[in-house]
């Protein structure tokens, strides 16, 4: 599925040929195949990474939720569903079916082995989904995709497919009184649950771009908006859309001589 992903990676950098959010003609397709680009977000617990994903889907930015995907995958009847069934059984289930999240996760999370094996369930269906939606964006025509996934810097691989990798930030005291106060944790529960993460400083020396949330609403909103702005006017792929251009250019001369030709 990697291997899947990297390749379709190389073909979907495809926005519209005014470097918009928005759609494009049909004639640009061309163009958009080669300019398109991947962007993963992540952040911390209590980081605020919702509070910029609601700001960039507000100004237009195509946001795949790695979440929310991988909640629709193991929705009842699904393929993903019955394979976790078959190996952690019917206790896990809620009364209507679906799975009981927090009794899967204290499972896995005291035993290393049986969170490898529900990630060998999950992760192939969860990258085929994040992958469908990204080929539905390619066909819109936008700039660019965000993915929004909470253990990107953790599984180094999906970096690889990102242009740009952003980190939403915050101190340390900040994200601990945050976490304290939004599920009204003990300070030593609230610190078990952060160090249970990777720590925001280190993953913010893996980010390309980094937003810092340990502020007011503006400020994080006005760094949303930066980063929105270089991400629009981004020349990574100048080069590609100048060949386009040139090979296009070069065969419309061609067929103009061979007409020149034939009527002559």
């Amino acid at each position: 599925m990697r291997a899947a992903l990297i390749g379709w990676e190389r073909r979907l950098r495809c926005p519209p040929a005014n470097g918009s959010a928005g759609h494009c003609g049909v004639g640009e397709a061309g163009r958009r195949l080669f300019t398109m680009f991947l962007v993963g977000l992540s952040g911390g617990i209590a980081s605020g990474k919702s509070t910029v994903v609601a700001v960039l889907r507000e100004l237009g930015c195509a946001v795949i939720d790695a979440d929310v995907i991988a909640r629709q995958v193991v929705q009842p009847h699904s393929k993903a569903h019955q394979q976790i069934l078959q190996h952690f059984g019917t206790e896990i289930l809620l009364e209507n079916g679906e799975i009981n999240r927090e009794a899967l996760g204290s499972i896995i999370f005291s035993q290393p082995e049986k969170r490898r094996l529900l990630n060998s369930i999950t992760h192939p269906e969860i990258l085929k989904e994040m992958l469908k939606q990204i080929l539905k964006y390619f066909v819109l025509g936008y700039r660019y995709v965000i993915l929004d996934i909470p253990l990107l810097f953790e599984t180094r691989g999906l970096t690889r497919l990102m242009k740009y990798t952003v980190l939403v930030y915050c101190d340390p005291p900040t994200q601990l009184a945050r976490l304290m106060r939004r599920s009204g944790l003990g300070v030593a529960e609230a610190e078990a649950r952060i160090s249970s993460q990777l720590p925001l400083e280190e993953k913010r020396r893996w980010a390309t771009h980094v937003i810092d949330n340990s502020g007011d609403w503006e400020s994080t909103r006005r760094q949303v908006l930066q980063l929105h702005t270089r991400l629009e006017d981004s020349l990574d792929f100048l080069w590609a859309r100048l060949a386009v251009g040139t090979a296009v250019a070069g065969l419309g001369g061609l067929v103009f001589l061979l007409i020149r030709h034939f009527i002559s």
